[in-house]
């Protein structure tokens, strides 16, 4: 093992971006920033770990050019787009106030913004809830020859309906927000099912530019396209909770930005690193594991809507699950190895 992960090439990009955007918080804030933009960075790939676990699955079906987009152009969308602008967007939503205006506040008046996104994050938390509970429920709803937990896997892949298994599971999720974490908010309701309207969307567009008949290089972009914007979508709803912990660092705005950006450049890194050395392939259980921690984080996003949950808790679990899928293919590769 390893010898599988001696080379660093993949984190070349990473290393030197890493340079680059800490020389230049130090020069905006000094040498203060260094604090502040290491924890953040750490909290990043920390959340985001099993997102490189995703990533790299989808990765292996799509073409280079479409690796390339999203190894490059998508590092801007998940910075800029993603952990810059969509919360300012969501606490514009939320207060009713125009974008410029929740923009200046995030810069002049940080601790009124923290508190501003505070309050918006119920709604993060049904929309992303719902969209990571209908990834995970999808792939346990599909039928596999290989299970890592069969007596929970098998149930819901008997009928190799992924489909059914993930609408079902929106519908309850929408239900018990509706009925439980927010009685009778329909704001937070709709969110939900935003959510899992926005995943069935991306993944029908997909199904649709496939096309089974179809073979032409220009059907194969489409397809690369819905592919990267499924992936973009995924780094949003993984990028909620870093988002709000952050402000449990620092209220500084730009600070937040750098250290979040760091954090997901190296979360594109340990993509390619997997993808490259094939782990997916020799370590059996990753995905699933991977799944499992999606299906936790999107659990603790809905319950956060009601009960106030520490951030740390979802990044603990989804390590620790990740780590027991690794050391069961490890286990199963080492009887395949002695019988």
């Amino acid at each position: 093992m390893i010898k599988k992960f001696k080379g660093f090439g993949p984190f070349n990009f990473a290393i030197a971006a890493t340079v680059a955007i800490v020389i230049g918080s130090i020069a905006f804030s000094g040498w203060y920033a260094l604090l502040p933009v290491t924890a953040l960075a750490l909290i990043e790939i920390i959340f985001s770990f099993e997102n490189a676990v995703i990533n790299s699955q989808v990765l292996s079906t799509m073409r280079r050019l479409w690796r390339i987009v999203f190894l490059t152009v998508g590092i801007l969308v998940a910075v800029f787009l993603v952990r810059a602008i969509l919360p300012l967007v969501l606490v514009s939503t939320t207060i009713d106030e125009s974008l410029s205006y929740v923009w200046d506040l995030a810069l002049h008046n940080p601790e009124q913004y923290a508190i501003e996104l505070e309050e918006a994050y119920p709604v993060i938390a049904a929309f992303g809830g719902v969209f990571l509970l209908m990834v995970g429920l999808r792939f346990f709803g599909e039928k596999r020859s290989v299970r890592w937990l069969n007596g929970l896997e098998a149930p819901l892949g008997e009928f190799n309906q992924p489909w059914w298994v993930s609408v079902v599971g929106a519908l309850f999720a929408v239900s018990i927000i509706y009925t439980v974490l927010a009685p009778g908010d329909v704001k937070l309701a709709l969110a939900g099912a935003l959510g899992g309207a926005t995943f069935l969307a991306v993944k029908l567009i997909s199904q649709l530019l496939i096309g089974r008949e179809s073979k032409s290089d220009h059907r194969t972009h489409r397809h690369g396209l819905s592919q990267f914007l499924y992936l973009e979508l995924l780094d949003a709803s993984f990028s909620f909770d870093s988002v709000i912990a952050a402000f449990a660092i620092t209220k500084d705005i730009v600070l937040i930005i750098a250290g979040l950006a760091i954090g997901a450049v190296f979360v594109r890194s340990m993509t390619l690193q997997l993808l490259r050395e094939g782990t997916l392939r020799e370590y059996r259980y990753l995905v699933h594991g991977a799944h499992y921690a999606i299906l936790a984080l999107a659990t603790l996003l809905l319950a956060g809507i009601k009960f106030d949950i520490p951030e740390a808790v979802a990044g603990v679990i989804g390590i620790l699950i990740i780590a027991t899928a690794f050391e069961a293919s490890r286990r199963h590769n080492k009887l395949l190895a002695v019988s």
